[in-house]
């Protein structure tokens, strides 16, 4: 079960939803929740995989989709933003380190 951690990129104060964990968004409507999070590259290739497996990949990416897309976001400046008990639980799942 996926659960939800707030981020925010400190560049510009812009605060986003993310998650960690198994997506049972993902699950059912596979590359259309990359399009939805603004991933169009990944969004276009994951619908293109699961059209070339016949939907087997949906099951596949439901178990990492939500790490990968929370990777993405911090790579590009995003910072964990919520309660010290939430991040420290998506640290550990996201096997990040935390920054004194």
């Amino acid at each position: 079960m996926a659960k939800s951690i707030v981020i925010q990129n400190p560049n510009n104060g812009l605060t986003k939803n993310g998650a960690y964990g198994f997506s049972w968004t993902y699950l059912f409507f596979g590359g259309m929740v990359p399009l939805y999070r603004g991933e169009v590259g990944i969004g276009l290739i994951h619908i293109i995989l699961s059209l070339c497996t016949l939907g087997f990949s949906n099951l596949i990416f439901c178990f990492i989709y939500n790490k990968q897309y929370m990777t993405r976001m911090l790579e590009k400046g995003y910072a964990l933003k919520d309660s010290e008990e939430n991040m420290a639980a998506a640290r550990i799942k996201l096997g990040i380190a935390k920054l004194d």
